[in-house]
């Protein structure tokens, strides 16, 4: 198993964070390290911040993952992008260490979660308030059955007594 230096990992992570960088897969078979390797090297030291020709701002998240960022970090960058224009959107993406999907599944996000709850969903819920007003009123029965029951049976002891004594009188003739 060979070893490498932690200024060499870094430099191969680094250059896998960079936009349009190399994947595990291809900087694999560049350099010759197997693809898992670089791959746990991404997760173990993904949180570099990405070094570039253009000094690149490192996103208020101190991370390139957008697994890391905050919910408010990303409602940030959604509202933030909304207002670019396409070429100053990708220059934000690259800045900011993003793909458009990623920003494309926040923006979905964020506009579900500000939607009002479909009738649909409500509707789902008046049927399980109905079930279980059903069940509950099935168990009513059932306990005001079990109770009516002990009653009686109670009122059959007093009235013909406990079944044991009679048997022992019996028994004694």
């Amino acid at each position: 198993m060979k070893t490498y230096t932690d200024r060499f990992k870094r430099a191969m992570v680094q250059r896998m964070l960079l936009p349009n960088g190399p994947t595990a897969t291809a900087l694999a078979e560049e350099v010759g390290i197997p693809q898992p390797t670089l791959s746990r090297w991404v997760r173990t030291l993904g949180t570099l911040p990405v070094v570039s020709n253009h000094n690149a701002k490192v996103p208020a998240s101190g991370s390139r993952r957008p697994e890391d960022w905050s919910a408010r970090e990303r409602l940030r960058a959604v509202m933030e992008a909304s207002q670019l224009s396409q070429e100053d959107l990708g220059e934000f993406l690259r800045r900011e260490g993003l793909h458009e999907e990623t920003l494309e599944e926040w923006r979905t996000a964020a506009l579900d979660a500000l939607a009002p709850s479909s009738p649909r969903s409500r509707g789902g819920d008046k049927k399980r308030i109905k079930r279980l007003e059903r069940e509950l009123v099935r168990k009513d029965k059932a306990l005001a059955e079990t109770a009516a029951l002990l009653v009686l049976q109670k009122k059959v002891r007093d009235l013909w007594g406990d079944g044991d004594e009679s048997t022992n009188e019996d028994n004694d003739k």
